[in-house]
């Protein structure tokens, strides 16, 4: 028996189908390319191996847990870590049978295709997980984790990774990424600049992030001036560990170009504390033209992730913190929000501005039509929810017509999940082949296009809009 069918996700009319196979045996075995991801890189960096199976595959992976937390499942009973240090289940082998118990329910999700893929390719396992072999897959997983074989970067190397990017705060110093470069090892893993954190005034601790930002800068953060001098100080250390990108977390698309004394009162107001509701949505929005502007002067590209009401359940946020389950997307308006940005540099092609959206009604009203006459703007893929395959078709119908291929950046993973990658990247890869498969048979593109376009896809659009 095996998981992963080797048709999967390929069209049923037999002549699309035998096109997207030919063009997906031309592709499947390429080097991949993670432009945008969240793997930590401490992982790289001690090269220990991965605790056992539950802590690898389970406990990092919001997209398991808020499944299973939608059908009334504890987080603390699938070891999701407290903030306040409440006891959580620690025994790695009953989390997984929590799992196994319950896996019926990702039926016909991404997730399921995802990790069905990582048991069969990554561990051998070719048999449903059910709760009867819950425990037998558990051992053999375990018993694999703890070989040589399974440390971070043979993975990273079994994978054919050819480059991996972190995304990092931007008061990271960077020790990990430090470590690594030191090390001698050949595997290439580069920070992103993210600095929500010192950009959105209702992030917590946001005024003493500041204070911080200026002690590790050597820049005055009282002031308008330093505070944005210390961004580009910061921007340039990242670059020295090889970062080619910055990635801007926003609840809206809005932005602002304010002169230079307006922005200055503004940020007077934010520094001190004394910023209305309006006034910080205001900041925000300057900011993401600022770091545009900054992106032109120093080459990073900006990635722009709008439309998530992050942490919608304060009562998880205040128990749990970030990053579990609860960013819902919104709806996001790019048209009117983007404006005053574009206004600034949208047709200067130095510079490279990579948008995301959670809203897909924009697709072909608003971000194709944008992406297809503004040189500085491109198309992310289909991102986060819509990471699945009908959300990755959805995305070329809606938008391949109005942008082209080429005013997109191919596909990044975005994900915490390490073994995760080479499912995802394996789907994306199958998708975009069954796409280009059916327009060759609908004769609007060429077979010898839609092989080219196969490779760019899956490989070289993403080193080229990334700068890698």
């Amino acid at each position: 028996m095996s998981l992963v069918a080797p048709d999967l996700l390929f069209p049923a009319d037999p002549a699309s189908r035998a096109i997207a196979t030919d063009l997906y045996a031309a592709v499947k075995d390429l080097p991949i390319v993670s432009p945008h991801g969240h793997t930590d890189p401490r992982w790289y960096a001690e090269n220990e191996n991965f605790p056992d199976p539950a802590q690898l595959l389970i406990v990092p992976d919001h997209y398991i847990f808020r499944m299973l937390f939608s059908q009334g499942i504890r987080l603390e009973d699938l070891g999701v870590p407290t903030l306040d240090g409440a006891p959580v289940e620690t025994d790695g082998r009953r989390i997984w049978r929590r799992f196994a118990e319950n896996y019926y329910l990702f039926r016909g999700t991404p997730t399921r295709l995802w990790m069905d893929y990582t048991l069969e390719n990554l561990f051998g396992i070719t048999t449903p997980l059910t709760a009867e072999n819950a425990d037998a897959c558990y051992d053999a997983i375990a018993a694999q984790l703890a070989t040589d074989a399974f440390r971070p970067r043979a993975l990273f190397e079994r994978f054919n990774i050819e480059v991996i990017s972190t995304t990092d705060g931007a008061l990271d110093q960077l020790p990990w990424h430090a470590k690594i470069r030191d090390s001698g090892w050949k595997g290439r893993v580069v920070p992103a600049y993210r600095p929500d954190s010192v950009i959105d005034p209702d992030f917590e601790g946001f005024l003493d992030g500041l204070d911080t930002l200026g002690d590790i800068s050597g820049c005055d953060t009282g002031r308008w001036q330093g505070y944005l001098d210390a961004h580009r100080n910061r921007r340039a250390y990242f670059q020295s560990f090889g970062a080619t990108a910055t990635d801007h977390g926003v609840f809206s698309a809005q932005t602002a170009n304010l002169g230079t004394g307006e922005a200055e009162i503004l940020f007077g107001k934010v520094r001190t504390g004394k910023a209305g509701e309006n006034e910080r949505a205001l900041f925000r929005a300057q900011m993401l033209t600022e770091m545009a502007r900054m992106s032109v002067d120093d080459g990073l590209v900006m990635q722009i992730h709008p439309g998530s009401w992050r942490n919608h359940s304060p009562a998880i946020f205040r128990k749990f913190g970030r990053d579990k389950g609860f960013d819902i997307p919104t709806r996001t308006d790019y048209v009117r929000g983007l404006k005053p940005l574009l206004d600034a540099v949208g047709t200067d092609p130095r510079a490279s501005i990579i948008l995301f959206t959670l809203d897909e009604t924009s697709y072909a009203r608003e971000l194709a039509p944008l992406a297809g006459v503004y040189p500085a703007l491109k198309l992310g893929p289909a991102w986060w929810f819509h990471d699945s395959p009908e959300g990755m078709r959805r995305f070329r119908e809606m938008t391949t017509e109005t942008a082209g291929f080429y005013n997109t950046v191919g596909f990044n993973d975005d994900t915490r999940a390490f073994p995760s990658i080479p499912a995802r990247h394996d789907v994306a890869r199958r998708v975009d082949c069954a796409f280009l498969g059916r327009l060759v048979t609908e004769h609007r593109v060429r077979e010898d296009e839609a092989h080219e376009l196969a490779l760019d896809l899956a490989y070289g659009l993403a080193k080229r809009a990334y700068r890698l």
